[in-house]
């Protein structure tokens, strides 16, 4: 039996109109009679029905995020599903899409925005930060906000952006409705604890008379792939890229899988799951006086027992009580006395038995290490590969080393056995095939460059494709040298343009090789190119956009302002992306 759609003239919200018709059309005569009977019951349970006042309307919210690996997109995503059950209408801009004047119309305004390295904006969001921060952001008198910052206490700069957009919203004349809150890398819970008050104190309050509109999910959570894991995966492939003469190890690996394969694009990354260095946990026990199985093996596991902040050092005077680290804290020297230092380096320097839990205190969760995946399913079938380059380095009369590449170099030989967990990046994938595509990754920024271009190979795609790529030395550090060759034999490659920097009297890297093909560069973009820039976000990315546009500039004959905005419309259109770390 059909049923008559609800109309359009009932007191709910249209989005709420379909949900309803999505429940009520396949429903039988049956179940229909007794719904109705059943809200009866209740309405005669309360009482004489009284007429019922009209719904309110959901309330308008914006959420707006800030995102370099997806967290504050993630969190902004929860905040929309928790907001419309409190009478809310959240939308969802990503910062790098934000209108900056649109902000003047909102009533409401969340702001979830993570800090990059040393007190960066993340790339996709640099342009729209930088605005707000300017005469150009509109007033946004009335306008009620709250801010939550993500970040990371290893950086001097701890949540940087969000304090700076906390402190700029209230100068342009919004509203703190709820106190900012920064969040470590452990950010899930206080994460959780903010959201909560925030939509709390920014719904609307029930007025006499009126109805809340809740809205109801009547579908489950759609499980994704970036929710299952980590997995296992074996090791089935290690090899050092760099000749033996080399003064750098870049190793390619290659995993297994025991059951499904992560569901991988290209331009994703895998969290890579690390273990600590036995040598360097005896050494932190050993300066604690601590002899515990069962500690060394979380602390191996668990625990990061190498970043050193200056939270930890404010965390190990507390509990402690140790003069010499209060003096150090009141001098005003912690600051500069932690750079290059490592957790080690602390409690050598201050030597104090610790319990465990006070060892614990000064410490925090070993997080994952994400790398992209240098590999397309569509050419390795149920593997995927990782480009992974040794950090190793010395201060302070102490060899020093990445725990995560260190742990993947010197120990993830063949054969054995590896925690990872899928990151989808929605933000660096390619376009569609009849595109063509620009990539500059020097280093290890061009893993997610060979996934791109074996994608492309498999699919058949036409679009061109253009590689800028550098290393040290031509001989020594030219990473998957062969496989380009053969990419450009083939034509999954069109054109490839490479820089080493050691091999002359004047180093030279991928940004002057774009100068130099400064009117061929700039006649792919006018052809509709789309530009992927991969690798270091500390000098790197910044001189590949600035040399971007530099060339704008020059081939068009702009002015710098006029060259800058053609950029910063192909970021807009996404023809401009990032993956920086």
């Amino acid at each position: 039996m059909s049923s008559v759609p609800i109309p359009k003239t009932a007191p709910f919200p249209e989005e709420q109109i379909e949900l309803l018709n999505r429940v009520m059309g396949p429903a039988s005569a049956t179940q229909r009679a007794w719904l109705a009977g059943f809200l009866a019951g209740l309405d005669a349970a309360e009482g004489q029905p009284q007429p019922a006042a009209p719904p309110r309307a959901a309330e308008p919210l914006t959420i707006l995020y800030a995102t370099e690996s997806g967290n504050s997109e993630k969190l902004a995503g929860d905040a929309a599903k928790a907001a419309r059950k409190l009478g809310l209408k959240p939308t969802l801009i990503d910062m790098a899409d934000l209108d900056l004047a649109t902000l003047a119309g909102v009533k409401r305004l969340m702001v979830i925005a993570a800090t990059w390295g040393e007190g960066d904006a993340p790339a996709r969001a640099v342009s729209a930060y930088a605005d707000l921060m300017t005469d150009k952001a509109p007033r946004l008198d009335g306008v009620e906000f709250a801010v939550l910052a993500l970040g990371d206490t290893a950086y001097v700069e701890f949540c940087a952006v969000g304090k700076a957009i906390d402190k700029r919203l209230q100068e342009l004349g919004g509203k703190r409705i709820a106190d900012r809150v920064d969040c470590d890398l452990d950010f899930a819970a206080p994460a959780a604890k903010w959201i909560e008050g925030a939509l709390t104190a920014l719904a609307p309050q029930d007025e006499p008379g009126r109805g809340r509109v809740i809205a109801v999910d009547f579908g489950g959570r759609q499980v994704t792939s970036a929710d299952i894991g980590p997995v296992e995966a074996e090791v089935i492939e290690h090899i050092d890229l760099n000749s033996s003469r080399s003064d750098k190890e870049t190793v390619h690996l290659e995993l297994a899988f025991d059951g499904a394969v992560p569901a991988y694009k290209p331009g994703d990354s895998l969290d890579l799951y690390a273990d600590n260095d036995l040598a360097y946990v005896d050494a932190v026990l050993k300066a604690t006086g601590l002899k515990d199985d069962a500690l060394r093996q979380d602390l191996q596991r668990n625990v990061d027992i190498t970043t050193l902040s200056l939270k930890a050092v404010e965390t190990y005077a507390a509990t402690t009580g140790h003069i010499y680290v209060k003096q150090l804290l009141e001098s005003g020297e912690a600051r500069d006395w932690i750079a290059g230092r490592q957790l080690i380096d602390l409690l050598e320097h201050f030597p104090i038995s610790l319990s465990a839990e006070q060892l614990r205190a000064v410490t925090r969760p070993l997080a994952p290490r994400a790398y992209s995946i240098a590999s397309s399913r569509g050419e390795v079938g149920d593997e995927a590969h990782l480009l992974v380059a040794a950090v190793r380095y010395q201060t302070f009369g102490r060899d020093r080393k990445g725990v995560a590449s260190g742990y993947a170099v010197d120990r993830l030989k063949k054969g054995a056995r590896v925690r990872v967990k899928l990151r989808p990046n929605k933000h660096f994938a390619l376009p569609d095939p009849g595109k063509d595509i620009i990539m500059v990754g020097p280093g290890t920024g061009v893993a997610p460059f060979r996934a791109f271009v074996q994608e492309r190979r498999a699919t058949g795609a036409d679009g061109k494709s253009w590689l800028f790529f550098g290393d040290r030395r031509y001989t020594h550090d030219f990473l998957y040298q062969l496989e380009w060759q053969d990419a450009l034999a083939d034509g999954a490659l069109s054109r490839m343009d490479v820089a080493f920097s050691r091999d002359g009297a004047e180093k030279r890297y991928v940004q002057h090789r774009m100068w130099e093909q400064r009117r061929d560069l700039v006649d792919w973009l006018d052809n509709g190119a789309h530009v992927y820039v991969c690798g270091d976000a500390k000098a790197m990315a910044k001189d590949v956009r600035a040399t971007l546009v530099r060339a704008v500039a020059d081939i068009k004959a702009l002015a710098p302002e006029a060259a800058e905005q053609a950029v910063r419309q192909l970021e807009r259109e996404h023809r401009y992306q990032q993956d920086v770390y």
